[in-house]
């Protein structure tokens, strides 16, 4: 491990999947490779193309290497939230969410790690200084440029990459976010963890990343998820909006 994070405690890298296996093996061993010293946890949702199956033979020769296997395909949200609680019952200190399609690279991995030491929650920006993305169409930068847009001034949230899904959180962030309350999906999933981390009172830090495209397998992102995402973040927003009013009428009576 690497000076700037080896005090941060047990480090565990959350890959969730479902129908992956052209990218396992790849996104395994990236992180591997990148920071040795660091366990990975896959997640999969019962895939019927194997890929649960492919993930045990990599845990079977890799001691850093755990499988959680999930009976039914629930989304991107409850996979990460069961990931959670099963990093905290083994005593990990640190998660990382990483996607299994190679759009994170590995090498950013330190950069997020490092950015912890003097914070709670470390979210991999594309849409900062330095950040970027590879071989995206026009109309999903759009889409993400937009959606990050309006959350950030519906919201008045000071992050410039909410949907972003390359993020490493404290346990204790975790614990203070509170995840039983968390029900969210899919891209909306991301902006409801930065959302309550920042009302938590967390540390919230963005670091640039390079977000590349992916090339193998099928994109899990759908007209659903962005219709979800929308709905929630306008009435988080209502509702923000109800309870500032509520607190200034308050104030002056």
């Amino acid at each position: 491990m690497s000076a700037a994070y080896q005090y941060l405690g047990r480090i565990l890298v959350i890959i969730p999947t479902y129908n992956e296996i052209d990218n396992i093996d790849i996104a395994v061993a990236a992180v591997r490779v990148a920071t040795p010293d660091i366990d990975v946890l896959v997640a999969d949702d019962n895939s019927p193309d194997g890929t649960g199956v492919r993930a045990n033979e990599i845990a079977a020769v890799d001691h850093h290497v755990k499988v959680l296997h999930r009976t039914v395909k629930e989304g991107l949200g409850a996979a990460y939230i069961a990931s959670f609680q099963w990093a905290k019952q083994q005593g990990y200190d640190v998660v990382v969410e990483m996607d299994a399609d190679g759009s994170h690279r590995a090498v950013d991995l330190p950069l997020l790690l490092n950015a912890l030491v003097d914070a709670d929650v470390v979210l991999g920006s594309r849409w900062i200084k330095g950040g970027k993305v590879v071989n995206w169409p026009l109309h999903r930068e759009i889409l993400s440029r937009g959606g990050n847009f309006y959350t950030r001034v519906w919201l008045g949230m000071p992050i410039s990459d909410a949907t972003g899904g390359f993020r490493a959180f404290r346990i204790t962030a975790l614990d203070a976010i509170g995840l039983e309350l968390v029900e969210s999906q899919g891209y909306c999933f991301q902006v409801d963890m930065a959302w309550r981390a920042v009302q938590a009172g967390q540390r919230v830090k963005e670091v640039p990343i390079t977000f590349i495209e992916r090339e193998r397998g099928e994109s899990k992102m759908d007209q659903a998820i962005v219709s979800e995402a929308l709905k929630r973040v306008t009435q988080w927003g209502l509702a923000k909006r109800k309870n500032d009013l509520r607190k200034l009428f308050s104030r002056k009576s």
